[in-house]
């Protein structure tokens, strides 16, 4: 074969046009369109610079906070509709788009989020195997705020303070629940412990409809003795407990500087943190019910403390 100078491959068919290949309909590129800024090198799979995003592994750890991926289409596109904080959106090469697929891009292009082409494989390895169906967006780390912030915050406004607790709320729905009640019904903030609760994980993002962006969440390291803090500057503290010493429909506190503290899923309120409370309070339901879930139970109370600062405003 010494007479054939040409390396193998590199004939060209006659026939074989440039373009498209088969089964594409030369939509792929079309439907990848406004793809953003160009990345950063350490956002770009295969450069060198390229930093691999880590995820949180522990839920509820606020030690080390670090990046999260977001996987599946829905979640995405979620999560894009409501603003949550994003650093990249990772796109299968070859997927096959859908309204959720173009939407998502879209989204992120309007808000410079680097949108980063990476094959099945890669975004198989980067989100640990997840369901990522093509799609998965990157979260940057939650940005805690200090316990003081939130009575800052609360000076702000013309109503007296109002802070949302959470005791041993480990569940990170539950917790974005909460966020998302808080900020409804006009809580100044929502204060964390440091151990044995959920932290704003992408899930906890997601269900606080990234009302969890629009008011401050802060972190103490001993609760219990951040809520005897509060106390001495003025607030009550009431804990929500199915056995409570009042109703809720004589919560009088309401209308005052108040924190609601809210207990874990399953034991409720820890010894030491109902013995801070000034009050336990209990929703009345009928007879035969279970207890209430905790972001369920938070969501009511708050909403009667709502409808009281509202009537006793027009007063």
């Amino acid at each position: 074969m010494a007479g054939n100078s040409r390396r193998q491959g590199a004939m060209r068919n006659p026939g074989t046009k440039k373009g498209a290949v088969v089964g594409s309909g030369g939509q792929r590129r079309k439907g990848l369109e406004g793809k953003g800024p160009t990345p950063k090198a350490e956002e770009r799979p295969g450069h060198k610079n390229y930093r691999k995003p880590t995820t949180k592994r522990v839920a509820g750890s606020k030690d080390k906070p670090t990046s999260e991926l977001i996987a599946g289409r829905n979640p995405v596109v979620e999560c894009l509709r409501a603003q949550i904080p994003a650093t990249a959106l990772y796109v299968a090469i070859g997927v096959e788009p859908d309204d959720r697929v173009a939407e998502s891009i879209r989204l992120a292009a309007d808000r410079g989020i680097s949108v980063l082409e990476v094959s099945r494989p890669e975004l198989d390895r980067l989100t640990a195997g997840a369901m990522h169906q093509g799609l998965s967006l990157q979260v940057p780390p939650f940005e805690y705020a200090h316990p003081d912030d939130l009575l800052e915050a609360a000076a702000a406004t013309a109503e007296p303070p109002l802070l949302v607790a959470l005791d041993g709320v480990t569940d990170p729905r539950n917790l974005g629940a909460v966020i998302r009640s808080a900020a409804a019904f006009g809580a100044n903030g929502v204060l964390l412990p440091q151990r044995r609760s959920a932290g704003i994980t992408a899930v906890a993002w997601r269900t606080s409809a990234g009302t969890a962006a629009k008011i401050p969440v802060a972190v103490a390291t001993n609760l219990t003795r951040e809520l005897r803090a509060l106390a001495a500057k003025g607030l009550m503290i009431v804990g929500l407990d199915a056995d409570g010493t009042m109703e809720l429909d004589n919560l009088d506190l309401a209308t005052g500087p108040l924190v609601v503290v809210v207990g874990s899923e399953g034991r409720g309120l820890s010894r030491l943190v109902r013995e801070a409370c000034d009050a336990t309070i209990s929703i009345p339901m009928s007879a035969g019910v279970e207890s209430l879930n905790a972001s369920v139970a938070a969501g009511v109370v708050l909403a009667e403390v709502a409808r009281r600062r509202r009537v006793a405003g027009r007063i």
